[in-house]
């Protein structure tokens, strides 16, 4: 949601096709191979689940009607082409509307391990494969519509719940914790980071504190929440999330666990 992009979305033709290069289609090929070869042990059983839905090719970016497909059959969401970036009332207003935005450009390989904006990759391969489960549909369905009657500083404690749940968020199972933040999933660093490392805290989910936890977007998280199981999340959806957001401004933000970030020198 940056103010600025060095890339720019293809449009699809009239027939809602996006004409990908093959230098396009060999780094959705490269980014596929790598995060899946992570994916057993890591993500939690309703990603891989999803991902088994959708069938993404292997060799190519898919197409969106393709993921439409699925994502028709199972909650009633879609995907819709956005620019490289789009402000925070269409992203409210489409997630209000159970369309979720999909920016139609792939990283370059000078990117390849870290990318500031959500690409193609992170948007499809990170989030899609949920979008199958009502669960988190329904939760991000209801994160949408909050967020698009919010005020400006509301938004602001969203966007931390949205970061610990849908991005970052962990969830535990009697195997152990998983993975279920597409933030996580579509980055290797991030996905070994988030379960393996010593570094970070993994606590429990609490809303109230999830509101005000600050984050940083550059750096591996020093803070992850689980929760213990999708279903809280249709649970947390259906909590009073703006009385909460308004505890949360009454009480201020937890100090940040990380350091503040260096100023570009003029």
């Amino acid at each position: 949601m940056s103010k600025e992009s060095g890339y720019v979305s293809r449009l699809p033709d009239s027939n809602g096709i996006v004409h990908w290069t093959t230098e396009e289609n060999a780094i959705w090929q490269e980014l596929l191979e790598r995060q899946l070869s992570l994916m057993e042990g890591r993500a939690c059983d309703e990603f891989l689940r999803g991902l088994e839905l959708l069938n993404l090719p292997q060799d190519r970016v898919p197409q969106l009607h393709e993921v439409n497909a699925i994502l028709a059959a199972t909650t009633g969401w879609k995907i819709s082409q956005v620019p490289a970036l789009i402000d925070f009332d269409e992203f409210f207003r489409m997630l209000a509307n159970k369309e979720f935005p999909v920016a139609t450009f792939i990283r370059s390989r000078e990117e390849f391990d870290y990318l500031r904006e959500p690409d193609v990759f992170h948007e499809i391969f990170g989030h899609c494969p949920l979008l199958t489960n009502p669960d988190f549909a329904h939760f991000t369905h209801t994160y949408g519509k909050l967020g698009y009657q919010a005020s400006k500083q509301d938004r602001s404690y969203l966007a931390r719940l949205y970061w610990f749940t849908v991005e970052f968020g962990l969830l535990d199972t009697p195997a152990g914790q998983r993975i279920y933040g597409g933030g996580i999933l579509s980055s290797p660093g991030e996905t070994v980071h988030a379960l393996q490392s010593e570094q970070p805290e993994r606590l429990p989910m609490n809303v109230l504190d999830a509101l005000r936890t600050p984050y940083r977007i550059d750096i591996m998280q020093p803070v992850y929440y689980s929760i213990n199981g999708l279903q809280q999340l249709h649970d947390i959806a259906e909590l009073d999330i703006m009385d909460l957001v308004e505890q949360a401004k009454a009480l201020g933000l937890h100090p940040a666990k990380f350091p503040p970030k260096q100023k570009m020198a003029s």
